[in-house]
């Protein structure tokens, strides 16, 4: 098995015990990523603004990986407020190609770190050279 620890710039640093991503055996795992511009450490105030960052965030880590957003396979959308469904799912749906979409978790959580509203991980198959 091949197993590689992901670092980018590109996506914020991890704030504690875990990478920002690994890939192994083929895949791209993710970490769930924060709505936190890397470049200036703001968070966006809005739900749509926070998924937009968030998902910038995963394609971030997985191109670091090899990945792109169009060979995801699944996600996890941890959301504070389920009815902030609506907006945060008009903003996930920019990301895929129509008819490519990946399997999808979405559950609502009582808290996220930072008190953010949106929280995003993606697992992604390693595009071939």
């Amino acid at each position: 098995m091949v197993r590689q620890v992901i670092k980018t710039d590109a996506a914020p640093a991890a704030v504690g015990p875990y990478a920002q991503g690994v890939s192994a055996n083929g895949f791209v795992f993710s970490a769930g990523q924060l709505p936190i511009d890397p470049s200036s450490g703001t968070i966006p105030a809005t739900v749509a603004g926070q998924t937009k960052q968030s998902l910038d965030n995963v394609a971030a880590v997985l191109a670091a990986g090899g990945a792109t957003m169009n060979t995801v396979v699944k996600t996890t959308v941890f959301l504070k407020n389920m009815n902030d469904f609506s907006a945060m799912n008009a903003v996930y749906e920019k990301y895929f190609e129509a008819g490519n979409a990946p399997a999808r978790s979405t559950v609502e959580v009582a808290r996220l770190p930072r008190d953010v509203l949106v929280e995003i991980e993606a697992i992604a198959l390693v595009e071939k050279a």
